[in-house]
């Protein structure tokens, strides 16, 4: 996982600008689409560089124990999507009580990002290339490395519950936002037990793409 952390950390925030700047062009000088080509193209590198090092990692370890890294279309997965939806709203309180909490501590700290630029100026293609970073890329690659990958190792050391509530609180500290601990936290534990009852990524990666896509229509609002 610290490999992973330092991985992420280093391609989107050094080699993907660095090789940018050498092809002559930076991120703050580009057209809302091409920021969003450009904000999809680091997702999908931080992605594939990340599933890299555990596919790496777990070599050493083939055969990997029944289970892992499962997706199955069968079965009654839906059910505990659909379950977890349900859980929306909840989230959603708590992500507007964490942003009160973070204002009332250090004032306002966020600023306009590159996807609500592209809401205000109504870029359809730029809203089409974020859409497939917030609901498909991040999704499959966030999933994969902490429901898939670190819950199941957590498992080893300590009880289910636990490892459920320290992945989620991993899950959450990965996205280095305080405005959104709270309800991330929440929304890992809500995955969490959505994967560890249907032993299932397909499902924890629908409901997380589900969230995402609900966050990212209620900002085109």
């Amino acid at each position: 996982m610290f490999l992973w952390i330092a991985t992420f950390w280093l391609v989107g925030s050094w080699i993907v600008p660095f090789l940018a700047h050498a092809a002559g062009f930076s991120k703050e000088t580009l057209t809302h689409r091409g920021q969003a080509l450009y904000s999809l193209v680091t997702d999908i590198t931080e992605g594939l560089a990340g599933i890299a090092i555990i596919h790496q990692c777990l070599g050493r370890f083939r055969p990997l124990p029944p289970g892992w890294f499962e997706f199955k279309l069968k079965g009654r997965w839906h059910w505990d999507v659909a379950l977890g939806c349900l859980l929306f709203p909840l989230v959603n309180l708590l992500s507007h009580i964490n942003i009160s909490l973070v204002h009332m501590s250090s004032g306002p700290v966020a600023g306009v990002s590159s996807v609500e630029q592209s809401i205000v100026a109504r870029d359809p293609v730029a809203m089409a290339l974020y859409a497939v970073v917030v609901t498909v890329c991040a999704p499959i690659w966030e999933e994969i490395v902490f429901r898939g990958f670190l819950l199941p190792s957590l498992t080893r050391y300590m009880p289910l519950p636990w490892s459920i509530l320290v992945s989620a609180a991993a899950f959450a500290l990965a996205h280095f936002n305080a405005q959104r601990v709270l309800p991330l936290v929440f929304l890992g534990v809500v995955m969490g037990g959505v994967f560890a009852r249907s032993r299932n990524l397909l499902a924890s990666m629908v409901l997380h793409s589900l969230w995402n896509g609900f966050v990212f229509l209620d900002l085109m609002k």
